[in-house]
């Protein structure tokens, strides 16, 4: 099945976001990593992010291989986002907070959508 390019941007992009929560948890192992030292250890932030890390590379994989969870997963994390996006500018924040998410979230979801992108993932 051949692959679309926005899908591999798709799992390029989960390819980073595992990668940096990689370093994240790390630097909660190792506070004296990086730039920054962080004040503290911290054993369940650096397991959180390394859920985190585990799950965005197990996106990347499905991604990658064209399996549907990935493309599922991609599409209700946006979703998620997107309401809670909404929720904050409901319950009083301003829209220079949100609308880079809002913006990213909207247009990783309408491509998710596109009948091309269902069909690469064995939808019709």
């Amino acid at each position: 099945m051949k692959r679309p390019f926005g899908v591999t941007i798709l799992a390029i992009a989960a390819g980073i976001a595992a990668v940096l929560n990689a370093i994240i948890a790390l630097r909660f192992i190792f506070p004296f990593l990086g730039p920054v030292n962080l004040p503290t250890f911290s054993l369940w932030y650096a397991l959180v992010y390394g859920l985190m890390a585990y799950i965005w590379f197990w996106v990347l994989q499905m991604l990658w291989n064209l399996e549907e969870a990935g493309w599922i997963f991609v599409a209700a994390i946006s979703l998620i986002n997107l309401v809670f996006n909404f929720v904050i500018l409901v319950t009083g924040g301003e829209w220079v907070d949100v609308q880079t998410a809002v913006i990213l979230n909207s247009l990783v979801l309408i491509y998710a959508l596109l009948p091309g992108t269902k069909r690469a993932f064995g939808r019709q």
